[in-house]
């Protein structure tokens, strides 16, 4: 199975004939193409054209992070599985405003149930958030019922407003407080976590889009336009709590991550680099954990599960089953 390649160090990505490699103050280090679905640069890193053509007929994408750890672009090879009607199709269902608001309403009900899955596993191990449990279940119930987008957005900030402060309940731990949520650059260790593990979400769906008939560019949530992805924003909705969060309620409360792992500057704080391996690995770990899967009857991992979720909409977009979100059941 291909996988993800993440680069730290600063230095050059090269091609040499028909193979990769990084070269940096540590010396060389070969990148099996074969195997490597992506390339994760943290670093700061030359390429050139030849190794940028390479990389696009080997169908790897490079993924940019910037000083902060905080997602700045994509290296996005031609589309391999480019389909003129799905485009169209995914337009479609863009420029009509009932169909849209239909698929961005799913998208933030799946997210919605699973925080609610979240917050009630905590529930029944002792933690006390039967407020906040209340809180975001009333504002649930008004999803379906919202009449356009920014109405369905300000819903889901207010769900994610209630659940991210539910976070110092979680953890129980003072280095590891909420406040408010902060970004570009975040001003709290928490909020420092939450960015980056977001970031690499964005990452991980962007990658999974490329190996469907789908067009990142064309979301429904957030909105299409001149100058990002967006698709890949709205499917990272659903997966964001029940693997990024849960990620960081692991590094946190196993104390993995601890206050000394963070550096301020004048703008803001920053995970050092040792830290970001040590949360990566945690979440490539979550992505590769399996799950009964309720319709397939068999096992599948999570990163899968993203997948199967690009599928579910692309059959919604064809009309050939209307889309569902998933939700986990632990």
């Amino acid at each position: 199975m291909k996988k993800p390649v993440y680069i730290f160090s600063d230095g050059e990505l090269k091609r040499k004939y028909n193979t990769l490699y990084f070269e940096g103050e540590n010396g060389r280090k070969f990148i099996p193409v074969e195997n490597t679905s992506e390339i994760m640069i943290f670093g700061e890193v030359n390429l050139n054209k030849r190794f940028l053509e390479f990389v696009s007929q080997s169908e790897i994408i490079l993924h940019f992070f910037n000083h902060y750890g905080y997602y700045v672009g994509s290296f996005y090879p031609r589309e391999h599985l480019n389909s003129g009607y799905m485009i169209l199709k995914q337009a479609e269902n863009y420029i009509d405003e009932k169909k849209r608001l239909y698929i961005a309403q799913k998208f933030v009900e799946g997210a919605y149930r699973n925080i609610r899955q979240v917050l009630k596993y905590y529930q029944n191990r002792g933690k006390n958030l039967d407020d906040t449990i209340y809180a975001i279940e009333r504002l649930g119930n008004l999803i379906d019922g919202t009449s356009d987008i920014n109405e369905l957005m300000a819903i889901e900030g207010n769900i994610r407003e209630y659940y991210y402060k539910s976070f110092d309940e979680i953890l129980g731990n003072s280095d590891f407080e909420f406040d408010v949520r902060s970004k570009r650059p975040p001003k709290n260790s928490l909020n420092v976590l939450i960015s980056f593990g977001n970031s690499l979400m964005y990452t991980t769906v962007l990658s999974e889009v490329y190996k469907t008939h789908l067009d990142p560019r064309i979301g429904y949530l957030h909105s299409t336009n001149f100058r990002r992805f967006s698709l890949n924003l709205d499917v990272s909705e659903i997966f964001k709590p029940i693997v990024v969060d849960r990620v960081i309620f692991t590094v946190v409360g196993k104390n993995i991550i601890k206050k000394d792992d963070f550096d301020g500057d004048a703008e803001g704080l920053l995970l050092k680099d040792k830290a970001k391996m040590a949360f990566i690995e945690e979440y490539e770990d979550k992505l590769k954990t399996t799950i009964k899967h309720r319709t397939l009857g068999n096992n599948v991992s999570y990163r899968r599960l993203i997948r199967l979720e690009l599928y579910k909409l692309e059959k919604h977009l064809m009309e050939e089953q209307e889309y569902t979100p998933f939700v986990a059941q632990w």
